[in-house]
């Protein structure tokens, strides 16, 4: 899908309520999109395109949620056929404190520190190929709130903590309009609360989508003895092997977990009015012998699935790992689009600009990803013709073949203009040469199109 066909799909049914409003926004996604990491005035072609953006940036007709909308209707169609889709949420702050002349910002975990708390969902599929957002939410403190003491007994809805209910209530909207697709809500352990989970047992005919939560507590079953150590006195399953890369002081290495599942009933928290007992699966995936000064990758899943067999507990495991997709869809937000360095006056007109680096981040993860799904796929269905024709024409320093070629082959063309080397052994190419051989790309085929230009007139 070229520059143009996907932007226009994106923004297929935005409607800001004035035809030259949905024209600019596709405009701006096309211009942000050539050129994610650079300024809003570096992206736009001259001054007067820059004046455009601020304009539209601030004007009280563009929302967030429009820009959205279009593409959340967009991400649905894609994952449409799908047989499971798994709604990954997580929180990420978004921190301006150097920024100080922006208006409506909150602190952050202290009040010397400025900026807001971002909270999207995106629908990955098993294989880890995400096709897009499918909710976004965001939180602002409260200035002066900081330090205060949590009241146990304050209800779910006046929490921070309930935009991961709403999270997963908006995956059970979408298992309600699809129920040939089974939806499954996958979080990290800050979504591990009783109110959370009590939300998947309402006992009323609304269809609810699964989940996968990693526990954070060591909860109280309803015979008094605890989670994990049941969990450590269930019988071994089976195993899952995987890879994991280096992060911090851990080492990247072959990971061998045991596996151990058992169906348990949780005992209602005593400060929940009302709450009554919650029957989960939870998986216990624990790795043995890990190396020498290396802490074991241990899980604990909380689940609404069944699990009797070591491919269901492995297929827990496997879905909850492509959780570490939004955490690299983050990483392209800000290190990628460098959001965190947008110059705009107000937080209102941020969060436009953030959708916009949204679907250009989600675009990005999904064709990273692409490559190693549909790797026999023709390039001509990502890359623009004038796109693969000019990283072929580089490359290789002769004419390109008539027919594109395949996906995988012109991925790692594109990387290679980022530093990916393609040695045997170094595997697919990683997020940061593919981002920067995009970028590359994009100026070769501008430049032979100007020079084209330039001999045919002449």
């Amino acid at each position: 899908m070229n520059q143009r066909d996907w932007v226009t799909e994106e923004l297929a049914t935005l409607d800001l309520g004035d035809d030259r409003l949905n024209r600019r926004a596709e405009v701006l996604l096309s211009l942000l999109g050539d050129k994610p990491g650079a300024s809003i005035p570096a992206a736009c072609n001259g001054w007067a395109e820059t004046k455009a953006a601020y304009r539209f940036f601030a004007n009280e007709d563009v929302t967030t949620d429009a820009v959205l909308d279009s593409h959340f209707q967009a991400t649905r169609e894609r994952i449409a056929d799908a047989e499971v889709v798994l709604c990954i949420e997580d929180t990420s702050e978004i921190d301006y404190t150097t920024k100080t002349d922006i208006e409506g910002l909150g602190p952050l975990n202290y009040e010397a520190r400025h900026g807001f708390y971002l909270h999207p969902m995106i629908a990955v599929t098993p294989d880890r190929l995400c096709h897009g957002l499918l909710n976004y939410q965001r939180v602002i403190r409260e200035p002066g709130t900081l330090g205060t003491k949590p009241d146990p007994t304050r209800p779910i809805e006046e929490k921070e903590s309930i935009r991961w209910r709403n999270g997963y209530e908006q995956a059970s909207l979408l298992q309600g309009a699809s129920p040939e697709t089974r939806f499954v809500y996958v979080a990290d352990r800050e979504a591990d609360f009783f109110e959370l989970l009590a939300a998947a047992e309402v006992a009323d005919e609304t269809p609810k989508a699964g989940f996968v939560i990693r526990s954070k507590h060591d909860r109280t079953l309803v015979d008094d003895k605890t989670l994990r150590a049941t969990l450590r006195r269930a019988s071994v399953l089976g195993e899952v092997t995987f890879d994991i890369p280096a992060k911090g002081n851990r080492t990247a290495r072959t990971v061998i977990q045991e596996l151990r599942a058992k169906r348990v009933t949780l005992a209602a928290p005593s400060n929940l009015t009302n709450a009554t007992p919650i029957e989960v699966t939870a998986v216990y995936a624990y790795e043995r012998n890990p190396p020498k000064g290396q802490d074991p990758v241990s899980w604990l899943l909380l689940t609404s699935e069944p699990v009797s067999t070591t491919q269901q507990a492995s297929t827990i495991v496997q879905w909850y790992m492509c959780r570490w997709q939004i955490e690299i869809f983050f990483r392209i937000l800000k290190s990628g689009c460098k959001i965190e360095e947008l110059q705009l006056q107000h937080v209102d007109r941020i969060e436009v600009a953030l959708a916009f680096y949204c679907i250009i981040a989600w675009r990005v993860l999904w064709l990273t990803m692409l490559g190693r799904s549909c790797p026999d796929m023709a390039c001509d269905a990502v890359f623009d013709t004038e796109e693969w024709q000019a990283a072929y024409t580089i490359k290789y320093r002769q004419r390109p073949p008539d027919e594109p070629p395949d996906l995988n082959t012109m991925i790692r063309i594109v990387a290679s203009f980022g530093g990916f080397l393609g040695r045997k052994g170094d595997g697919f190419p990683g997020l940061q040469s593919l981002w920067i051989g995009i970028q590359r790309v994009r100026d070769f085929a501008e430049g032979i199109a100007i020079q084209k230009t330039i001999m045919d007139s002449s």
